[in-house]
């Protein structure tokens, strides 16, 4: 079959050439055209757990418009992954991309949220034994509801999809996988330029703006060369007119982190969360497996069991109640030392725990009263990873430019310069529940230090 052929007929889906058997509207793109095999995946009751699971967690209680689900986030995703495998197949570089290889990569953007957690990252923090949800997501889509879907509907093999979504290395990717990932998974992936638009339009907030139709219009594939080697990589690039449109992402996620992911209620509600779910599987009340077929509802419900730990059904209920803890100090790198130690606690959840418990102990020695053990609790926002390894071609380079250059060389922008913006906003915070705040705020200096092990 002509490579080219299935994606330029008219009633088909971009991309992948399949007939337009449906229509869904979308809050971003209006008319999204649904084929008969990915109606078929949308109707799987592993699907249909996305729509119960709020895109943006418990940011919905600040922001309450912003209750999308990962449902409508993971259609957006394969909509634009369909918009930019049939640019770039358009494109002379990408004449060697297959109807399948197609089908692939869109089956991938489908699915690359169908392992994941109620309420947003949270629970993933709590590292081993929970897996990361694109280990789950591979493991649904090579079980019995998936697979024969992909393998009868979509002509594709369930490995190769689930290997996108979770690859054990890159190099193991079927080779054209490893080129087309990308566009899922990457400094311009789809995942961004779908989620940044929708939620800061959940939340009516100013940021988020992108120019998508022009950044995907900009996708080409060249070949780069690798440092220190003779060989080069296949790479999905821009060209000079998607420059702008790359640093509009580049701000737009800076800012959505600042303003509405980090924002300290929301912080708040994800440590409290993730105490409870800790309790509970160190007690052995739940299991890591039993959380992966769970949604927002039903967790909560199952939190909140008279089987589940004392702590975890008290936080469970402050949730539930809006009884949401309190900032009580926040600490910014340039407190170096402090701010080390406490990040440190990202990788360690259970020393972090153990530190929670020793501040609580500290405050009821302080107070001589009893103190629950999750009345204090340390919020530590995940260490984001800027990317923007991004390659510009030139058709027509300016002179002084070649005609292929690192964006960071064109824009005159660093991964560093993203990074120290980050390190100077991503606050660490001591949250704790209302009766307990004003003790911990006036004592701070006296109770953080210990409990971390730091000589006053």
């Amino acid at each position: 079959m002509d490579p080219q052929a299935s994606h330029r007929t008219e009633n088909t889906v971009p991309g992948t050439g399949f007939p337009v058997v449906s229509l869904v509207r979308d809050a971003l793109y209006d008319r999204i055209p649904l084929a008969a095999p990915e109606l078929a995946i949308i109707g799987t009751r592993a699907f249909l757990r996305l729509e119960r699971i709020q895109q943006l967690g418990f940011v919905s209680r600040v922001w309450p418009g912003a209750r999308h689900a990962r449902f409508d986030h993971s259609i957006g995703v394969m909509h634009l992954t369909r918009q930019a495998v049939a640019h770039l197949r358009s494109t002379p570089e990408g004449t060697w991309i297959t109807d399948e290889d197609a089908c692939v990569t869109v089956a991938a953007a489908l699915l690359h949220d169908i392992g994941h957690y109620p309420f947003s990252h949270a629970i993933e923090e709590l590292g081993d034994p929970v897996l990361p949800h694109e280990v789950v997501g591979a493991e649904l889509v090579l079980g019995s509801e998936i697979a024969p879907i992909l393998r009868e509907a979509w002509g594709v093999d369930p490995v190769r999809v689930a290997s996108v979504i979770a690859p054990k290395t890159v190099d193991k990717l079927h080779p054209h996988d490893r080129v087309l990932r990308q566009v899922l998974s990457g400094p311009i992936d789809m995942d961004k330029l779908d989620y940044l638009p929708r939620d800061a339009r959940a939340c009516n907030v100013p940021y988020g703006g992108v120019d998508t139709p022009r950044l995907i219009d900009a996708l080409r594939l060249a070949e780069i060369p690798m440092p220190g080697m003779a060989n080069h990589e296949t790479r999905v690039v821009i060209s000079d007119k998607g420059i702008s449109p790359l640093h509009s992402l580049v701000n737009a996620r800076q800012e959505m982190f600042d303003n509405v992911y980090w924002h300290h209620t929301n912080r708040a509600c994800m440590a409290m969360l993730l105490r409870a779910v800790q309790e509970a599987l160190i007690a052995g009340s739940i299991t890591p497996r039993q959380l992966t077929g769970l949604d927002d509802a039903s967790l909560m419900q199952t939190l909140a069991d008279a089987a589940m730990p004392d702590a975890t059904r008290r936080l469970t209920a402050a949730l539930r109640d809006r009884q949401i803890h309190k900032r009580a100090v926040e600490i910014s790198t340039r407190a170096t030392d402090l701010h080390r130690r406490l990040s440190e606690l990202w990788f360690a959840p259970a020393r972090r725990r153990d530190v929670e418990m020793r501040l609580a102990t500290s405050v009821a020695d302080l107070i001589d009263q009893p103190v629950p053990p999750e009345a204090v609790l340390i919020d530590i926002p995940k260490p984001e990873k800027w990317r923007t390894d991004v390659w510009v071609r030139f058709d027509r380079p300016p002179v002084g430019f070649s005609a292929m250059m690192p964006w960071r060389e064109v824009s005159g922008l660093e991964d560093a310069d993203f990074k120290r913006y980050e390190d100077h906003r991503r606050m660490i915070r001591i949250v704790v529940d209302e009766r307990h705040r004003a003790i911990v705020q006036d004592h701070w200096e006296e109770l953080l230090p210990p409990a971390l092990g730091m000589a006053l």
